[in-house]
């Protein structure tokens, strides 16, 4: 797990962009992630989310909007961000969080097509959208996935 060794890269800032709904992370390598509230909460490490064994997994939906009401840390090597939607316990590694990052597009491709298999939705419940904003399940996440990695000086 990250953190845990002195070689392994931790987070240097880590920044909650409300507005935005986004994660900005910047590790001690120089790598740095911006990551979608919504994807953090869609891939949640929580048993509740992933279930105790492959197969498990709960579909998340209605969690376009979902916000971080507050982040706090567990020990050295992890956070437990707080969602608005009541979520809280998912414990986010520092390797889990650099995984999502370099997933991000591979898993916001792969979450689109689940909810689309299942006829579901990443608006809330009865919630009404404009369509011309919203591009229904195949939208894009709120930030494009990127990896901004800068050489290490």
């Amino acid at each position: 797990m990250a953190g845990l060794s002195k070689h392994d890269p931790v987070p240097t800032e880590l920044v909650v962009h409300q507005k935005s709904r986004i994660l900005e992370i910047h590790f001690d390598d120089g790598r740095q992630y911006r990551l979608p509230f919504e994807l953090m909460r869609v891939y949640s490490p929580s048993a509740e989310v992933r279930g105790h064994g492959p197969g498990q997994e709960t579909l998340q939906v209605g969690k376009r909007d979902v916000g971080i009401a507050s982040v706090e840390t567990v020990g050295h090597y992890a956070i437990r961000p707080v969602f608005d939607d009541g979520h809280d316990s998912g414990i986010f590694s520092w390797d889990y969080l650099r995984w999502l990052g370099d997933r991000q597009a591979s898993l916001w491709s792969d979450y689109l097509a689940r909810l689309e298999a299942a006829g579901a939705s990443r608006d809330p419940a009865g919630a009404t959208v404009d369509p011309a904003q919203s591009g229904g399940a195949g939208a894009e996440p709120p930030m494009q996935a990127r990896d901004v990695s800068r050489p290490r000086r």
